[in-house]
This record gives C-alpha cells, sequence and structure tokens, in this order.
C-alpha cells in the first residue's frame, strides 16, 4: 500500500526502441535506433494531440530515456519542468513509487523509465487484472499509460485512463 498522496495524474512512458549495445558499450549509453526515434516523435506528437500534458517529466538518466524525454520537450517546449534521474535506471517499482510520492505537489507526473519497473508500476497501481487486460504483449517501447488517481479511494489506487502507442 502506497502511504503519501501521488499526483491526480501519473503517465508511465517506457523508453522507445533502442538499439543493440555496441561492443565495449555500456547498457546505460544505448541509444534510439531509428524506428525507435520515430516512435518518440509519434507517441509525444499524439500525447500533445490528446491533452495529455504533464506539469513536470521525471526521466532516467540513460541516454534512451532521456532520448524519448526529447521527444516530449520538442512538444512542449515551455511550461513543462523536466528532471533527470539514476534512480529510474536499473531499478524496481519500488523506486518509481517513492519517486511518485514525492511529487504530490504536481497534479501530473510523467516518469520516463524501463521494463520491467514501468510494467510493475502499472500493475500495483492499477492492478493485475486491468494491467493483463491493457497489455496483451507487455509493456511495449514508447507505449505510455495515462492513470488518473481515483478520489474515493483511500490506498492511492488509480485507473487506467488511457493506454498511447505509436
Amino acid at each position: 500500500m502506497i502511504v503519501a498522496p501521488l499526483p491526480n495524474r501519473i503517465y508511465l512512458l517506457r523508453h522507445a526502441k533502442s538499439g543493440w549495445a555496441l561492443p565495449g558499450q555500456k547498457d546505460f549509453d544505448r541509444t534510439l535506433n531509428a524506428q525507435g526515434s520515430d516512435e518518440a516523435a509519434r507517441l509525444a506528437d499524439l500525447a500533445a494531440n490528446r491533452g495529455y500534458r504533464p506539469e513536470l517529466v521525471i526521466s532516467s538518466t540513460a541516454a534512451r530515456c532521456r532520448q524519448t524525454a526529447d521527444a516530449i520537450r520538442c512538444v512542449f517546449p515551455v511550461g513543462v519542468e523536466f528532471r533527470f534521474t539514476d534512480s529510474l535506471y536499473n531499478s524496481v517499482a519500488d523506486a518509481y513509487l517513492e519517486l511518485l510520492k514525492t511529487q504530490s505537489s504536481a497534479a501530473s507526473v510523467m516518469l520516463v523509465g524501463h521494463n520491467p519497473a514501468i510494467e510493475e508500476t502499472l500493475e500495483i497501481l492499477i492492478g493485475s487484472e486491468a494491467t493483463r487486460a491493457a497489455l496483451d504483449d507487455g509493456y511495449p517501447t514508447a507505449g505510455l499509460a495515462v492513470l488518473e488517481l481515483l478520489s474515493s479511494a483511500n490506498d492511492n489506487s488509480c485507473a487506467l485512463a488511457d493506454f498511447l502507442e505509436p
């Protein structure tokens, strides 16, 4: 159970498709491939067209997440705060939830992160059954879950309002 209040709207964005690590390259430094760059741009446009504008975007510092967050920044060049943190890289869902709990002053927060933590966070917030119904084949790259905090819930549970894929 989550004790601290969560933002009213939470966006969970898995980074777009990345290339394989080059010889000697660290996983952290993997960048988006051409498909991933296109996915990120399409997803950002789709989110903007649906009116999904976070107040705050918190992204993993990994290269592929930074690039995905940059696509969001392109559609919202002003009025959205961007932060980058190492705590979302190679982490577990609990770290994602802890980060969300400390952002309750923002009405809407987007996390740009990695699987499996992003999918596990979604499952904790909306439940296993709703997650399975929304994600037939797992959390896709550049997938964006839009969650609304249930006002009647005392446990900070959320409802899945939308799920976008490029």
